[in-house]
């Protein structure tokens, strides 16, 4: 059965996108059949991460009646699959943001995990995708700000009963500075399902517009995603198998990764 996931944030910055896309990425590797959906349509950023900034039809067109669903579906080099949004300022003055619940029966037949990149904060981008979701995972980063923010996203799903699977807490450097993911828990009351460290990987990877899961597959943000998405969709997955050799790591030392 499809299930359609909202990955949303209570502010920019927090690393919703980079994690919308490894988290497909990661269930991609996995044997997982995922399409990642680009639902910030004023500033879109799944097409531009993986190296496809414009596509011949995107979900603007779809929404804009001039295409159907599955025209604006593409295939990334990894076999991802995406759905990207329009970058064109035209495009976003036409758009019909209020049509996009309507596509989710055609959005549940596309793949078996629909994962849907909001848009930052809670506005009206942000409402349609909560509306459109089956279940909400909230982005968020150690720290008060961005926990605040991530406590007002959920009072707000609630308030349109939808179901929030957990909270992922990205950028962690484990230091004593940031607060500590049972605080996290208390705080906002849904379950942690995982912990993202900080990674100059991710980085690298974003640099040459790639998922760090395709670029640096056993880089410690690629294994954190990889067993994150195998704790939401239940398959198997070994992190041993993609632990450094002794070799690798002195090489990555060496910078020659």
């Amino acid at each position: 059965m499809s299930k359609l996931i909202v990955i949303v944030s209570g502010k920019g910055g927090v690393g919703k996108t980079t994690t919308t896309i490894n988290l497909g990425a990661a269930i991609n590797s996995l044997g997982g059949d995922v399409v990642v959906v680009d639902g910030n349509l004023s500033t879109p950023n799944v097409g531009v991460h993986l190296n496809s900034p414009e596509v011949p039809i995107n979900l603007h067109h779809v929404l804009n009646n001039k295409a159907d669903l599955i025209e604006a579906v593409y295939e990334h080099e990894s076999g991802l699959k995406i759905i990207p949004a329009s970058l064109s300022v035209k495009d976003l003055r036409k758009v019909k943001i209020d049509r996009l619940k309507d596509l989710k029966k055609d959005f549940l037949g596309l793949a078996d995990y629909i994962l849907v990149d909001s848009s930052a904060g809670l506005g009206e981008e942000a409402l349609a995708t909560i509306q459109l979701a089956d279940e909400i995972i909230i982005i968020t980063n150690p720290e008060m700000p961005a926990i605040t923010d991530a406590l007002k996203t959920i009072k707000t799903a609630e308030s349109y009963k939808k179901p929030i699977t957990g909270v992922i807490v990205t950028r962690v450097k484990k230091n004593d500075i940031e607060m500590h993911p049972d605080v996290v828990k208390d705080m906002l009351e849904i379950p942690v399902l995982g912990m993202i460290p900080e990674d100059i990987n991710v980085s690298k990877a974003l640099s040459i517009r790639n998922a760090v899961i395709h670029i640096y597959p056993k880089a410690k943000s690629s294994r954190a995603y990889k067993e994150l998405a195998s704790r939401i969709t239940g398959l198997p997955y070994d992190a041993n198998q993609d632990k450094e050799t002794i070799f690798e790591k002195i090489a990555r030392a060496f910078g020659k990764d």
